[in-house]
């Protein structure tokens, strides 16, 4: 039999990229090639283009046997550059087109309908579901009527993308998020290497520097902290364009010499290792896989109760949660957490036996292949995706 041609969109190859491009990829990487055959085409990839975390994206790619095609797009105005993917789709014949995120979704349904691909999978990972008229429009005229199925990576999106865009309700399937394990410490020092104390207690975020993450809340929460516990230290890993200015924050709450913002960093589990409390102060999140990550780690967390974060931390049980802006509710949860250690050492192994068990990359790969075979069968929606094999 003809397996089944896959072929996932998305804007940016996973490490130019955030979860949305890293799930996008994992899907793709890890489909069963005895029953389909997948590709992969980044809108903004082009030949030539130099960069060491694209390199390691292509050679991931290769080793799983996937193919990978660019459309070149360089600048939002290279709108005519999505012309290109009309021929790719025909000229491959693909049966399932599974696009990821707003720009993705919208054009990839608009051009799958043209070159008349049998199934279009919408696969939308978050946003703030606020304000952006356009944006709902689009949503719900064209990615909800045009694709055979939108993807919401949490219940709350889902319930915003009813209530919120108008979007029809039978065309949504709510999908969870998985990761694989990531890469257990290696056992480096990283308190040692920024000279921390052995004893001292640390609280920390792995995060990309962007408005969505709040860090301004997380820092005026740890200087709220360090009012208290100036013997306190607090880690900020990661990159992205509110550097500057989250910098300066720091400088003008007088934290900078216990706030340590230490940029992007490839020993992510490393450095999880060191935290006594992981944080997550986003504003708004789909599925989020850095608290995935933390729940993995076992590390106690608070997070904020966003989007599909209580999907995953029932408060009191895998972590505390605490409502998003609030910057006193924030100090004072990991306040609680650094005071009681052996709850939130309970919490945190009750977070990793939950990840593992529910929050999988095979569970999530698995329910995707049962539901492109599902739908090229002309098959109808599941009501849930438990309901997928």
């Amino acid at each position: 039999m003809r397996r089944i041609k896959v072929l996932t969109l998305t804007d940016q190859l996973v490490y130019l990229g955030g979860g949305a491009e890293r799930v996008a990829m994992e899907i793709a990487m890890r489909l069963d090639q005895s029953r389909f055959e997948s590709v992969f085409c980044a809108s903004r990839f082009w030949d030539g283009l130099e960069n060491e975390r694209v390199q390691e994206a292509e050679r991931r790619m290769q080793a799983a046997g996937v193919r990978y095609f660019g459309l070149g797009r360089r600048t939002p105005t290279d709108m005519y550059r999505w012309f290109g993917l009309r021929g790719l789709l025909r000229r491959e014949r693909v049966d399932v087109l599974h696009s990821h995120m707003f720009g993705s979704n919208a054009w990839g349904t608009v051009v799958g309908r043209l070159a008349r691909v049998p199934v279009i999978v919408a696969h939308e990972h978050t946003w703030s579901f606020e304000g952006r008229p356009l944006r709902r429009l689009v949503d719900r005229e064209v990615i909800g009527r045009g694709s055979t199925v939108f993807i919401a990576v949490s219940r709350d999106d889902q319930r915003k993308m009813i209530e919120i865009e108008g979007v029809d309700p039978k065309k949504i399937l709510h999908v969870p998020n998985g990761i694989a394990p990531p890469p257990p410490p290696s056992g480096a020092d990283v308190r040692g290497e920024l000279g921390i104390p052995a004893e001292a207690q640390v609280v920390g975020t792995v995060s990309v520097l962007r408005p969505q993450k709040a860090l301004d809340v997380f820092i005026r929460a740890a200087a709220r902290l360090l009012r208290d516990n100036p013997a306190l230290y607090v880690l900020l890993a990661g990159d992205g364009p509110l550097r500057g200015e989250l910098t300066g924050l720091a400088q003008s709450l007088g934290v900078q010499d216990r706030l340590l913002m230490l940029g992007y960093r490839s020993d992510a589990a490393d450095v999880m290792a060191a935290l006594d409390v992981a944080v997550s102060s986003s504003a708004y999140e789909g599925s989020p896989l850095a608290v995935m990550e933390y729940m993995e780690s076992a590390r106690p967390i608070v997070a904020t109760r966003v989007g599909g974060v209580p999907d995953l931390i029932e408060n009191g049980v895998h972590g505390l949660l605490v409502e998003p802006g609030d910057e006193a509710g924030l100090a004072a949860a990991i306040g609680q957490m650094l005071a009681d250690r052996d709850a939130a050492r309970r919490m945190g192994e009750a977070a990793r036996e939950r990840r593992q068990r529910e929050f999988t990359v095979e569970v999530m790969v698995r329910r995707f292949e049962a539901l492109y075979e599902r739908l090229s069968n002309g098959g109808g929606l599941p009501e849930s995706a438990e309901q997928l094999a």
